[in-house]
């Protein structure tokens, strides 16, 4: 199936919408795209949204902690938003969790960031 990705700005920031399947395939192309739109835009934080995304592995898991990592060093906060259960437990499991914070949806994440929507 692939994966599609669409990136947003609000202010600073960067709005991560993902579907499909993230995977080894996926994941390289992606860690690409997303490092230029934080480095080539005023971006602090980022919201990833997971709503639509089928199966994530591994390397997916690699590709977004990467990014947390990048965003920490901006002084921002990464939150994951509508994220589908079988994600979630990977999630869970992998203890992203302890580190990144879950939010209903995207419009009370970025509210939480102090982002009217």
């Amino acid at each position: 199936m692939g994966l599609s990705s669409n990136f947003d700005i609000k202010e600073d920031v960067l709005i991560v919408r993902l579907s499909g399947e993230l995977d080894h395939h996926e994941a390289e192309v992606l860690r690409n795209k997303w490092k230029d739109m934080i480095y080539k835009n005023a971006v602090k934080h980022v919201i990833l949204n997971l709503e639509s995304v089928t199966f994530m592995d591994s390397s997916g898991l690699g590709v977004v902690l990467g990014r947390y990592k990048e965003v920490l060093q901006l002084g921002g906060e990464m939150v994951v938003c509508s994220i589908s259960p079988p994600v979630k437990r990977l999630f869970e499991m992998s203890g992203l969790f302890k580190i990144i914070r879950l939010e209903e949806n995207e419009e009370f994440a970025l509210v939480t960031l102090g982002v009217a929507s």
